[in-house]
């Protein structure tokens, strides 16, 4: 009976695979199967509006937690929001488990899914204390709610057509900051992220911001090289002018203003981007998070086990006290954060390291490899020439 039963269900379900397989082999500029759901068959089109799908289920088993909006919700949906929160819950899934596969045994991330009493919540992956890794962090947030009048004001203060007072908001990011145990391994910054908010007249102003850079300790012009020739590929894709234009908004972005130096040697960062149209947008922004995992894991896997000393593992801590200075003095997403009404503060603040250090006065010695990094930050270079 069993065998019957399973054979009859094999024919049945082979019927509907050849069927809709039909479908999707004639289906033009097909761009992914797939994309954080579980479906017995489904195909999307570039255009976004063809979707075939049967048993349309979340595979959450692919991500580091439950999404934060319903999952019936998100079934339903296939909205910029819908696509948003699924996008960031793969890149954070992809980068965490890519991290781990680096990591020696025993050592994992904490999965901690928070909720926001004013609307949505996120998702923090840390990972602390690790063999490679002393700590890396990644991060998603899907909220919602109003807009504080500090907020909005920081906005209009951008060029945000925004009138007074507080306006409804929805924002999905990820963001990551890794900082290894090892001062010959870089530090890596990435934020993708999603904002609409509702104006007074029922009309949705929208935008996608985000970028990644590299933090190194010892300049290894290889890495770097290869660091910015895998996001320019990642910008190639879409418009060819984008990463030398994001390059440089990159350096500009992450300059310590009070030290005269750039955090570190760049990558691309872009804010307020909306055009050349919501789904183009999306696509960009998608490129260039799937460009993180290739420009960054190659990285450690060749220097996490290089030899090292105490004044190289000094030198690490007094550079990650620059990166804390930027963090909490200048950065855009650190004061939103803050600014925003339920603020999670464990999860805003996760991009500091466990350690760092000030030592009065430091002059790294003329010569040194050690001044080769400051000189590099002082005057930014174009690697890729």
């Amino acid at each position: 009976m069993i065998p019957r039963t399973l054979i009859k269900n094999w024919i049945s379900l082979r019927h509907f695979f050849h069927k809709h397989y039909t479908i999707q082999y004639k289906a033009k500029n097909i761009k992914y199967i797939g994309f954080g759901i579980f479906t017995s068959v489904l195909v999307y089109s570039t255009s976004g509006i063809t979707i075939f799908a049967a048993q349309n289920e979340l595979d959450i088993k692919k991500f580091m937690a439950q999404p934060i909006t319903d999952i019936k919700k998100l079934k339903k949906k296939d909205d910029m929001k819908t696509k948003m929160e699924l996008l960031v819950m793969k890149t954070q899934a992809d980068f965490c488990k890519a991290l781990e596969s680096l990591e020696e045994p025993g050592h994992s991330f904490k999965v901690d899914r928070w909720v926001r009493k004013e609307g949505g919540g996120g998702i923090t992956c840390v990972l602390q204390d690790g063999v490679v890794f002393e700590k890396a962090g990644v991060n998603v947030s899907v909220v919602t709610g109003m807009l504080p009048p500090g907020a909005v004001q920081q906005m209009r203060a951008r060029g945000k057509k925004m009138g007074e007072g507080s306006v409804p908001f929805f924002a999905a990011g990820v963001s990551a900051v890794i900082h290894p145990r090892n001062p010959m391994v870089p530090t890596i910054h990435f934020n993708y992220r999603y904002f609409e908010v509702e104006d007074s007249d029922g009309s949705i102003q929208w935008w996608f911001g985000g970028g990644t850079d590299l933090t190194p300790y010892y300049l290894n012009e290889d890495d770097i090289k290869h660091f910015h020739s895998t996001l320019k590929a990642a910008c190639d894709q879409y418009d060819p002018s984008y990463y030398s234009k994001y390059k440089k908004w990159c350096d500009d972005y992450f300059f310590i203003t009070h030290r005269g130096e750039r955090r570190g040697v760049g990558g691309i960062f872009f804010d307020d981007i909306d055009t050349p149209s919501q789904e183009e947008a999306f696509q960009f922004v998608k490129s260039c998070a799937e460009a993180v995992i290739p420009s960054y894991i190659p990285l450690v896997d060749k220097h996490k086990d290089d030899g090292y000393g105490y004044s190289e593992r000094q030198w690490q801590l007094l550079r990650r006290g620059r990166y804390v200075e930027f963090n909490l003095i200048y950065d855009r997403g650190t004061k939103f954060g803050l600014y925003t009404p339920g603020a999670r503060y464990e999860s805003i603040l996760m991009s500091l390291p466990l350690s760092a250090n000030w030592q009065y006065m430091h002059e790294p010695k003329p010569g040194s490899k050690e001044a080769e990094l400051v000189d590099v930050l002082r005057n930014p270079k174009e690697w890729l020439n």
